[in-house]
């Protein structure tokens, strides 16, 4: 028993001297952690959209500061801002045509599970001056690096990037995703605005906005907020009633056609 009891309390003594050494070290190893020297601050002008009868799109303002330490030594890169905004997720087949003869025929095609609806990024300069290709895609600068999901995957499926940039050239021309450069203004060396530009079109939905502050393609601070566009009014109505009561919905669609025709036979009617 004497043995047993002078081991606990060798063991005690070692543990307590082991956890004094961690703490002190911890100790004088924490005045020499680099303080976070820049702090991001953005928002929006308004967080809801609200689609109604006279809609034709909305424009949304993303504004920020960046505030440095006072005691924080100038760094030798300019900033850059990156705001990439991202709306509802949905599943997308890219499908790409061929000519057998004289017909045009789906051939191969991609499916993107996740795809989004909206996309646009926006920098402050073009992504060349703010540095090299391979660091565009780490930051996941531009559209493409954001569809992309890995290089390994775009190596493995040699056909994806095909497939990606049809995806980006489709959407481009519906205005549904969009590629700015020096689309983010510094207003004054640490005062910055953007604007999201949303067509008519632009699904219902949350949109994540995430923006971003670089020095020298390394990320330094990130913030990230949302907005929701929403419908209201007559149209929000109809769009709740074709979701939840599609049958009904079909069939009284199917009966003011009826109707309506029955009403252009009669009205434009020869004698």
């Amino acid at each position: 028993m004497a043995g047993r009891s002078r081991t606990q309390a060798w063991l005690a003594s070692t543990l307590a001297s082991a956890l004094a050494f961690a703490l002190a070290s911890g100790l004088l190893l924490w005045p020499a952690l680099p303080a976070r020297a820049e702090e991001l601050v953005a928002s929006l002008s308004t967080h809801r959209v609200l689609i109604g009868s006279n809609y034709t799109g909305a424009q949304i303002a993303v504004f920020g500061s960046v505030e440095r330490e006072g005691r924080s030594v100038g760094r030798a890169d300019p900033y850059d801002i990156i705001v990439t905004v991202i709306g509802p997720r949905r599943q997308v087949v890219v499908r790409e045509k061929s000519q057998h003869g004289l017909l045009w025929l789906n051939d191969a095609q991609r499916k993107f599970a996740d795809a989004p609806s909206f996309l646009a990024s926006m920098t402050n300069r073009t992504m060349a001056e703010m540095g090299s290709a391979e660091d565009a895609r780490r930051l996941q600068v531009g559209l493409r690096n954001r569809l992309l999901p890995t290089t390994s995957a775009a190596a493995a499926d040699p056909g994806l990037l095909r497939f990606v940039d049809a995806l980006i050239r489709l959407k481009t021309e519906d205005k549904l995703y969009q590629e700015i450069e020096r689309g983010v203004t510094f207003l004054t060396p640490s005062l910055f605005r953007s604007n999201i530009v949303l067509p008519a079109t632009a699904p219902t939905g949350n949109y994540e906005v995430v923006v971003e502050l670089v020095s020298g393609s390394v990320s330094l601070a990130r913030q990230q907020t949302s907005f929701e566009v929403v419908q209201i009014g007559f149209e929000q109505r109809v769009a709740w009633v074709a979701r939840n009561w599609s049958l009904t919905y079909g069939l009284m669609t199917a009966v003011m056609a009826l109707i309506f025709g029955w009403l252009a036979t009669v009205i434009f009617r020869r004698d």
